[in-house]
């Protein structure tokens, strides 16, 4: 049986940017905002997704 090779490309929800920090509207004592880490659900963090065979043939053919 032949290998199968998935196409990875960046997550279309955060187009890469998988985490990020969000201010929570709160300062430190010593003037610093309070974040919160927030991790993109579609990639769990990683910022690439495998291109299903449906999604690879729309990706490719523009249909």
């Amino acid at each position: 049986m032949m290998p199968q090779h998935a196409l990875i490309v960046f997550c279309h929800k955060c187009d890469g940017f998988p985490v990020v920090a969000v201010t929570t509207g709160t300062r430190h004592r010593d003037g610093t905002r309070a974040t919160t880490r927030v991790t993109c659900p579609a990639c769990q963090g990683t910022g690439r997704t495998a291109l299903t065979p449906a999604s690879h043939r729309q990706a490719v053919t523009g249909a």
